[in-house]
Formats: structure tokens, C-alpha cells, sequence
């Protein structure tokens, strides 16, 4: 991971910076002003956004809701766990 972060930013594609809560920590992101050109590389130059009409256009409405309800639910569920594993245990 090392080395394809190296490329990557010595390419531009991305910043890396200290995290300020934690000093040891490193925030990689997305190089200000690449966002655009980083979409339209993979949803334009690499044909995904046709290879996903292509695929939604084999579903019916209730079946796009469904599919697309699905992560929404996962992640409600997973942030639920998550804060109840944050919550300080209650004593009786």
C-alpha cells in the first residue's frame, strides 16, 4: 500500500496529511481539484456508468427500491452497533 500511495501522490491524485486527533495518524484524500477528472475516469473513460444502465435497466421500480434500501438499512444497523458499543455500561 505503501508504494501505490506513493505513486499516487507523486502523480497528484492524492494529499496526504497528519491527522490532527492523533499525530502517528495519516489522512489520505482525494488531491483538491482531481475529484472531477477522478469521476470521469472511472464512470465515463471506463464505461462503468453505461455497464450500470445497462444492469438497471434489467430491474423493475420495486426491485431498484429494494436494492438500493439495502445499504441504507446496513448501515443504520451497523451504526445502532456501533453507538451501543460506545454507550458506557449502565449499573443496576
Amino acid at each position: 500500500m505503501t508504494g501505490i500511495r506513493a505513486q499516487l501522490e507523486r502523480g497528484g491524485w492524492i494529499d496526504r496529511g497528519r491527522d490532527p486527533a492523533d499525530r502517528r495518524g495519516v489522512i489520505v484524500q482525494a488531491a483538491r481539484g482531481r475529484g472531477v477528472g477522478i469521476l470521469r475516469l472511472y464512470l465515463v473513460d471506463s464505461g462503468m456508468n453505461t455497464a450500470l444502465d445497462q444492469i438497471c435497466a434489467e430491474y423493475d421500480e420495486t426491485d431498484l427500491q429494494l436494492l438500493a434500501g439495502f445499504p441504507h438499512r446496513t448501515a443504520d444497523a451497523a451504526r445502532t452497533a456501533a453507538e451501543r458499543l460506545a454507550a458506557p455500561e449502565i449499573k443496576s
